[in-house]
């Protein structure tokens, strides 16, 4: 403990050191302020020029307040933001100007829903209902690729949803133009009737990515993001078209062929699939959406993962219909104990990663200013592998307060009896409590209580969690706790693991110094994690401290960490991580970590990751890698490499070398025409993939895909190959 007592030392002496003050958290206003939206006389072209008249006419919206490098006061790069609309759009205009021009855009990709922090963006938070606890958000670059978005209660984040709407840009040497066209039928809203009645919420934001400069209006503390929507403007001025009945329809059509080598036999087979999805806006709160004979064949393939913890890995999901209103179910923001993860629709039995083929499913949500109502059916067939098998959910959501909540949700699994397989009808199910609190902008409680119940083998479990956080301009503190009983056991959700109790407060704080121009922040802390038995608390599983005195988050978008993790273990069960068996008694241990990345929106960015020190009763040494090369937007290369060395581990004192490797790449045409490829290889499991997916969006959300996967595993006494082709034809139609 002499070391751990030598960090703590430093670190808090560090803190008396650094720790300056700085502008501090603000309240959402009384009276918000108001834009004005002014309805278009002419025909508004969507090119990027707002060169039409209107847009001169139109009220310029040009007072944004500077959130990033630093809080308040000048800011390097102005904006120029003006509001129209006509009876089936609503269009936002901007001037992003820069005194480099084209010589100061930041792009790395052209991709559809790019990753924030590394490109420069233009965004609109829309409000519609006012209900100040939900928005969407557009958002574009210069080279005019799109990111839509759901956010709720500005904690969990819906990148996935997908809306038809146009964007164009035009950039110049004085900056560039972004050109917005958002149908009303893409946007859930009430029809105003009286002045009386409820107005739109509406932020804007920029980021200037060069010297991350990032900007909204109106003004919102920088310790919230731009979709905290109780510090919203009021949009006024719209003479909106009466909410109507959309329907949206999205049929596809498919052709698979596949061809497998096993068992010293080749195989090979080319199907036909027809099926598609239904959006229909039965009124402004109400979606139905229904899937049949559904298909993800484009959805984005897992990366391998070599996991020496002892707790169960969590893979997001990547299928268009799960993602979409994601975050109406209880524990979405969770990846520790989840109640509903869509993963566990669509596979062979519940830990099979093979997929069963999905007949249809149906989801309804309903959302106002007072409640949340959701529901989701689910029907799979039958396999070779597992029984067809029913999915339910069920969810309620009620608002109070101005941005608190409380929900209940009901998960119900129907595993129907099969002749062939000799199986019997069996069925899980869970029921969840769950809720926010926010008694103030700066402190966030979450709560989750879940109980399951299944009858195969007639068990009742519990599982939950409890969050606390208080975030300010200065500091972040928080305390997570999670439980998951032995006998809980979701058949439609995740737990990181069975029988355990994690608790695991701590904080940082958050330092920006004022005369250091080149660090954004400084933000040194530290996390306590401690684990137990949940049907036996006096029974310790594992504890570490997360110790990170050296946080630097640099103005140029570059990062560097240094931390301490001293550990202590108790394995009293049969564990082998990648096969080294670790014998059962306590183990203590430190490790040290250093993690740096350069400018990740330059044309050459580098990342690099390097841990050393006590595994077990031996040593570990993982060094991660990663280089980017992106000359031009329409062109992207990557590499990343993970290293693992285990010295004198285990029982047997054994030695193993790990080496997982993938490269990658990104082509494109423009923004709706792109190619993108990886090859991954792992020397654990001789396992080879390739995953190359070509996309054309020859008209908004409908495209054309070429897909092409290949699964390769060597290292087996009879090697296995999996190879496969798509082509995928989709078609929106919005009536």
């Amino acid at each position: 403990m002499t070391t751990t007592r030598f960090y703590l030392i430093a670190f808090i002496g560090t803190l008396a050191i650094v720790l300056r003050g700085q502008e501090g958290q603000f309240p959402p206003p009384v009276v918000p302020p108001t834009v004005h939206a002014q309805r278009a006389t002419g025909k508004i072209t969507i090119d990027g020029k707002l060169n039409e008249p209107d847009w001169e006419d139109a009220a310029p919206i040009t007072e944004f307040f500077r959130v990033e490098p630093r809080q308040g006061g000048p800011y390097r790069y102005p904006t120029d933001a003006r509001i129209l609309y006509d009876d089936k759009n609503i269009y936002v205009g901007f001037f992003a100007a820069d005194s480099l021009g084209r010589k100061g855009v930041r792009a790395q990709d052209l991709r559809r829903d790019f990753f924030w922090g590394e490109n420069d963006i233009l965004g609109i938070q829309l409000d519609p209902q006012n209900l100040k606890q939900y928005c969407v958000s557009f958002q574009t670059t210069p080279y005019g690729n799109q990111r839509d978005l759901q956010n709720f209660n500005d904690e969990n984040t819906d990148n996935d949803w997908n809306a038809l709407w146009s964007v164009r840009t035009e950039r110049t040497d004085t900056g560039y133009y972004a050109e917005f066209a958002i149908p009303f039928k893409s946007i859930r809203y009430t029809q105003q009737l009286t002045a009386d009645d409820p107005t739109w919420g509406i932020t804007l934001l920029r980021l200037a990515r060069r010297e991350y400069e990032q900007t909204v209006f109106p003004a919102i503390p920088q310790s919230f993001s731009p979709y905290r929507m109780t510090y919203a403007a009021r949009l006024e001025g719209l003479e909106l078209p009466e909410p109507s009945a959309n329907v949206r329809v999205e049929p596809y059509a498919l052709y698979e062929y596949e061809d497998t080598e096993a068992d010293g036999q080749r195989r090979s087979a080319g199907d036909v699939k027809v099926g598609g999805d239904v959006k229909w806006a039965i009124n402004p709160r109400s979606v139905l959406d229904l899937t049949f004979n559904t298909d993800f064949a484009q959805a984005d393939v897992d990366r391998a993962v070599n996991n020496l913890e002892r707790f169960n890995i969590f893979f997001p999901e990547r299928r268009q219909f799960f993602l979409e209103n994601s975050g109406i179910w209880a524990g979405a923001s969770n990846t520790a104990v989840v109640p509903f993860f869509s993963r566990r629709i669509g596979l062979q039995g519940n830990f099979n990663a093979e997929p069963a083929p999905i007949h249809a499913g149906a989801r309804y949500t309903m959302r106002n200013e007072k409640r949340a109502v959701a529901g989701l059916y689910v029907h799979q067939a039958e396999t070779d592998r597992s029984p067809a098998a029913s999915f339910a959910v069920a969810r309620y959501l009620q608002s109070y307060g101005q941005e608190s909540n409380v929900g209940v949700m009901l998960t119900h699994r129907l595993n129907e009896s099969s002749d062939e397989l000799g199986t019997r009808q069996n069925d899980n199910t869970t029921l969840t409590v769950d809720g926010l609190i926010r008694p103030k902008n700066e402190l966030t409680v979450s709560y989750l209580l879940s109980g399951s119940r299944d009858n195969t083998s007639d068990t009742l479990g519990l599982a939950g969690t409890f969050f606390t956080g208080y975030n300010t301009n200065k500091l972040y503190l928080g305390w997570l706790t999670n439980f998951v009983s032995q006998d809980y056991r979701p058949d439609m959700g995740f737990v990181f693991q069975r029988n355990v109790i994690q608790h695991n407060p701590g904080g940082y704080f958050i330092v920006r110094p004022k005369n250091i121009s080149w660090i954004r922040r400084f933000d040194p802390g530290a996390f306590f994690n401690y684990y137990h038995d949940a049907n036996d608390p006096g029974n310790f599983q594992q504890a570490n401290i997360y110790l990170f005195p050296i946080y630097l988050l640099f103005t140029d978008g570059s990062f560097l960490e240094y931390a301490i993790y001293p550990t202590w273990q108790n394995i009293n069960f049969d564990f082998a991580p990648l096969g080294v068996e670790i014998a059962e008694r306590r183990y203590y241990y430190t490790r040290q970590q250093v993690n740096y990345n350069t400018d990740q929106s330059r044309q050459l960015s580098l990342s690099t990751s390097v841990s050393w020190g006590g595994f077990y009763n031996g040593n570990r040494l993982t060094v991660t890698g990663g280089v980017r090369y992106a000359p031009i937007p329409h062109v992207s290369i990557s590499a990343d490499h993970e290293y693992n060395d285990l010295q004198r581990l285990g029982e047997a004192i054994e030695n193993l070398r790990t080496n997982l490797t993938t490269v990658g790449a990104r082509f494109a045409l423009n923004p709706r025409v792109q190619l993108s490829a990886f090859y991954q290889y792992n020397t654990f499991d001789d396992q080879g993939r390739w995953n190359i997916r070509g996309s054309w969006e020859y008209r908004p959300l409908s495209f054309v895909y070429l897909v092409y996967n290949d699964n390769q595993l060597t290292g087996l006494d009879d090697p296995f190959r999996e190879r496969q082709f798509i082509g995928k034809v989709t078609l929106v139609n919005q009536f």
